[in-house]
């Protein structure tokens, strides 16, 4: 019984040191506050959670980096969507750890300057748990209610159904 036991204890210390831990702060946990240069449509700006949550609820998702993979079409879904977050009273705010020079061209390419995309440094990084061991973030979308506890979390690599999920959770708070 004892070898088996080593083995197991084993394979799971090799597991949890070869996989990259995916955590993110949990439901109920209180949002850092943060100030981040950003922009939208091309145009540089400041944009601070805290100034943020006093129109509402925010949905800020990370993504790891502008112009790979799927951070175009989940940036352009939420595009598609941003009437129907700002209808149910939502800000969307996207981050990654590029440039702002970077951010303000896909803010205006992939984004159409429908909402902010800022430059996420480390405190930020840590901060929401998005750290993905290497030189990016995680995918992980947030829903942070306006008391600054987060409300919802998505935390998933597939950027397919952030979008879907993150609005459908923002329509349900409105009720």
């Amino acid at each position: 019984m004892k070898p088996i036991l080593t083995a197991l204890t084993t394979l799971g210390i090799a597991l949890a040191l070869t996989t990259p831990a995916s955590a993110a702060l949990a439901v109920g946990a209180q949002a850092p506050d943060f100030t981040a240069r950003g922009a939208q449509g091309g145009i540089i700006l400041t944009v601070n959670l805290s100034e943020l949550l006093k129109k509402g609820p925010v949905v800020l998702y990370f993504f790891p980096s502008a112009f790979t993979g799927g951070t175009g079409p989940e940036s352009h879904e939420f595009a598609d969507n941003i009437d129907k977050f700002r209808a149910a009273g939502a800000t969307v705010l996207g981050m990654s750890r590029d440039t702002v020079d970077t951010l303000a061209r896909f803010s205006a390419e992939e984004c159409a300057g429908k909402f902010p995309m800022a430059s996420a440094d480390e405190s930020i990084v840590d901060g929401f748990d998005v750290n993905d061991g290497a030189m990016f973030n995680t995918r992980t979308t947030y829903v942070i209610a306006s008391s600054g506890k987060i409300a919802y979390v998505h935390d998933d690599d597939d950027y397919s159904d952030h979008v879907k999920n993150s609005l459908a959770f923002i329509q349900a708070m409105k009720k």
